[in-house]
C-alpha cells in the first residue's frame, strides 16, 4: 500500500477552454488571481494553487459533466454576496442565485469556456459541516 507522503499539497488543474484569455480575465478579475502567458495557454496563479487554461481549438468541442465545477471558499456571507453582485455586475453568467444551505451559502456561475465555479462560505454552515474544513486564515 502507497503511503502518502504528508507534505504532498495540491498543486494546479488544467483544463481546456474555447476562450482562454476570457476564462483567465474571471480569475483576475473576480478572484484576485494573476496570469502569464505560456504559449498559446494562461497559467493563472493565486498563492498556494495554479490553473492551466489550454485552448480547445483543434480539439473536440469542450463538455462539461452538468455537476462538474470547481470551488472556491470565502471567509464570509458578505464575501458570497459582494462576489455574487460584482459578477453579475461584470455581466457574467449566473448559474444561481445566492442559495442558503446546510453545508453554507454559496452561488454558481459559469465562466468563458464552459467550466462551472462555485463561490461558497462556510460561515453560516451548520455546525457538523463547519467544523470539517480548516477555517480561512
Amino acid at each position: 500500500m502507497f503511503t502518502l507522503n504528508r507534505t504532498m499539497k495540491f498543486n494546479h488543474i488544467s483544463f481546456p477552454s474555447s476562450d482562454v484569455d476570457a476564462t483567465a480575465a474571471f480569475f483576475v478579475n473576480y478572484l484576485g488571481c494573476t496570469v502569464s502567458a505560456f504559449g498559446p495557454s494562461r497559467i493563472v496563479k493565486r498563492h498556494d494553487f495554479d490553473i492551466v487554461i489550454d485552448g480547445s481549438t483543434g480539439c473536440n468541442a469542450v463538455s462539461w459533466p452538468q455537476n462538474f465545477h470547481i470551488g472556491f471558499e470565502v471567509p464570509s456571507v458578505n464575501d458570497v454576496t459582494a462576489l455574487f453582485a460584482q459578477v453579475q455586475a461584470g455581466g457574467g453568467e449566473c448559474a444561481t442565485g445566492v442559495l442558503r444551505h446546510v453545508r453554507g451559502s454559496r452561488f454558481f456561475c459559469v465562466i468563458p469556456g464552459g467550466v462551472q465555479v462555485e463561490i461558497n462560505t462556510r460561515e453560516d454552515a451548520a455546525e457538523a459541516f463547519r467544523t470539517s474544513f480548516k477555517p480561512l486564515a
